[in-house]
């Protein structure tokens, strides 16, 4: 990273791959340094009708590759009168030159397939079970993601095991918190499933 400040989000992100779906799932927080900027940064955001886009890095830099993907998956379709494919859409974010984010990219194909990758730098990987990328959270989320993701898990099952990550990491990771969102992929579309907010309470011992 250069030395010019900018919005980091020290993150949780997490893709998990159910028998019905994907589900996408992201912390609040976001950081400079280790001065909370903004307790309300949506990491989780679909990009158009069949894509969700999750990144951990720069927050900036998240937000111009998500807007800059869109226009040419836009760009694409238009030219060749298709929808580009889920994999040809985490091609293209491969492509996009990034100084230091990641991103997990999930989406519903034309024949209701749907399939979930991670992407670092040039690098693309189709996930099969799930993925808590580069975050700061990453090793809080991935331990409980490796104890309780199962084969054939269903998407109610993925939604439950994705707040207990989020839960686990945001108790640990300072750079994770403030609340959470989950959204669902399945063959009827994608739905926002989870919307919360972390409250802090004081109480008298």
């Amino acid at each position: 990273m250069d030395d010019e400040l900018k919005l980091k989000t020290g993150t949780t992100i997490l893709g998990i791959v159910c028998k019905d779906g994907i589900v996408m799932a992201g912390d609040r927080r976001g950081s400079v340094g280790t001065l909370i900027y903004n307790k309300n940064t949506l990491k989780v955001y679909p990009l158009n009708d069949y894509l969700v886009l999750s990144g951990c890095g720069s927050a900036t830099e998240i937000q111009k590759v998500a807007k800059l993907l869109t226009a040419e998956m836009k760009l694409k379709e238009l030219k060749s009168r298709t929808k580009p494919s889920v994999r040809q859409a985490a091609g293209l974010l491969s492509n996009i030159q990034v100084q230091g984010s990641a991103f997990i990219l999930a989406g519903l194909d034309a024949n209701k397939s749907f399939s979930l990758y991670d992407i670092l730098g040039g690098y693309v990987e189709e996930v099969k079970e799930y993925t808590a990328s580069v975050g700061s959270g990453m090793p809080y989320a991935l331990g409980y993601l490796e104890r309780s993701w199962k084969p054939n898990m269903s998407v109610e099952d993925g939604v439950e095991i994705a707040k207990e990550a989020l839960k686990a990491s945001t108790s640990r990771d300072m750079g994770s918190g403030n609340g959470i969102d989950i959204f669902t992929i399945t063959k009827s579309g994608i739905k926002k499933v989870v919307s919360q907010e972390i409250q802090p309470n004081y109480k008298e011992e």
